[in-house]
């Protein structure tokens, strides 16, 4: 398999096309060759390219700010001399004169294919500002490491935010290329567009299903995506951002995990299983514990479920994890009906609204797991005919 920028970089005529244009670069940590050289340093390297602006996302170019709403400055490259700018600082949509500094910008993003990582709206930030002052965008694509699979509820009108760019469901099932066609042609955007698509890449084939396993070696996009399980499982247990319970920061493995001090996980699984087994396919349960080293309940010991999705027990057509971290919260909201579950502040600059709904695009999934006489096929009945509509919807966007 060959990524867009392996192929920019290997392909002299895609070069050419940008002999003479100043070129800017959206990249992070894991914006990386083939052989682990940085895309700043293989770009730079080509006589053709004119590097004259770099951005960064959250967590910064470096990926060094661990959590949420820690914002990165602005610098200078040290190596080669440009401006580097933050997206995720002052401001997270490009300054009027940050777009002077370039003609086309090359955007080389690992995504982990949830709507809420923040590399989403950024991306849609980028295509507005070049679509106002007439720049080109290139995305260098690269796999989804969640794969094809859809899931979660369509955000809904008026929640829009930083982790919610449109109406997608949680899981969305497009590479970033792909989502650029769906952002230019869902807001109209009169922008000149191309993506540097993959060569061999065939989304379904195990045992990556989305992610080349055994092919490429992963860097982390951001500071607690750690591995491809992670990736797998993100799209339900980025919901505990939410909520009071540890999802696993200050872990050797973050988002694959949840549990508190409070909780018996055993007690929880065993809820989880009577509830709804027929959303935990593809996947095992195992209780465990842990002690966070930094973030919630730092320094205590928690009782906790992981979820394990490698090897012979994931199941990729079958695992649910929205459902499954959804089916979580509703084990503990029986167990403890008191339990003080949903955290209130400012999610990604969201005022006013709890941070659950802020995620999950609408109060619906809360309202769901608060409401003792709810069960799981009312979430099913809300949920299926919007992943239902999203496949239908997205099949004019897929290149693979």
């Amino acid at each position: 398999m060959i990524f867009g920028l392996d192929r920019l970089l290997s392909d002299t005529d895609l070069r050419s096309e940008l002999k003479g244009r100043r070129v800017a670069l959206l990249a992070h940590p894991a914006s990386v060759a083939a052989d682990l050289t940085h895309a700043i340093d293989a770009l730079a390297a080509c006589p053709e390219i004119r590097l004259t602006a770099a951005f960064g996302p959250q967590h910064g170019m470096k990926g060094d700010l661990q959590d949420n709403m820690m914002e990165s400055p602005d610098y200078r490259d040290p190596v080669h001399g440009f401006p580097v700018f933050s997206l995720y600082g002052e401001v997270r949509r490009p300054k009027d004169e940050w777009m002077d500094t370039f003609d086309v910008i090359l955007i080389d993003l690992q995504d982990l294919g949830c709507r809420i990582y923040t590399y989403v709206t950024t991306l849609l930030y980028v295509l507005e500002a070049a679509a106002k002052h007439g720049k080109s965008v290139w995305v260098l694509d690269r796999p989804n490491p969640a794969g094809r699979p859809v899931e979660g509820t369509l955000l809904r009108e008026g929640w829009e935010s930083f982790v919610g760019a449109g109406p997608l469901p949680m899981r969305h099932g497009l590479t970033m290329g792909e989502l650029g066609l769906w952002f230019i042609d869902r807001f109209n955007l009169d922008v000149d567009y191309r993506v540097v698509g993959m060569q061999g890449y065939d989304v379904d084939a195990g045992p990556g299903f989305g992610w080349p396993l055994l092919e490429r070696a992963w860097v982390n996009p951001s500071p607690n995506a750690p591995n491809l399980s992670m990736a797998r499982a993100y799209a339900g247990t980025v919901m505990l951002e939410g909520a009071t319970l540890s999802e696993g920061r200050g872990t050797t493995r973050p988002l694959e995990l949840f549990g508190a001090p409070d909780i018996d996980a055993r007690e929880v699984i065993a809820r989880m299983q009577s509830l709804a087994p027929q959303w935990l396919g593809g996947c095992v349960l195992r209780d465990m514990w842990f002690q966070p080293t930094f973030h919630k309940h730092v320094g205590q010991l928690c009782n906790g479920v992981q979820i394990h999705v490698e090897g012979p027990h994931y199941d990729h057509g079958a695992f649910q994890p929205w459902r499954v971290q959804a089916l979580g919260f509703k084990a503990i909201r029986a167990l403890y009906p008191d339990y003080e579950l949903w955290r209130d502040f400012p999610y990604e600059y969201a005022f006013g609204k709890l941070p659950i709904d802020v995620i999950n695009g609408s109060p619906l999934l809360r309202e769901w797991v608060d409401d003792p006489s709810a069960a799981p096929g009312d979430l099913d009945a809300v949920a299926r005919p919007d992943e239902e509509a999203w496949e239908a919807e997205r099949r004019a966007f897929l290149l693979y």
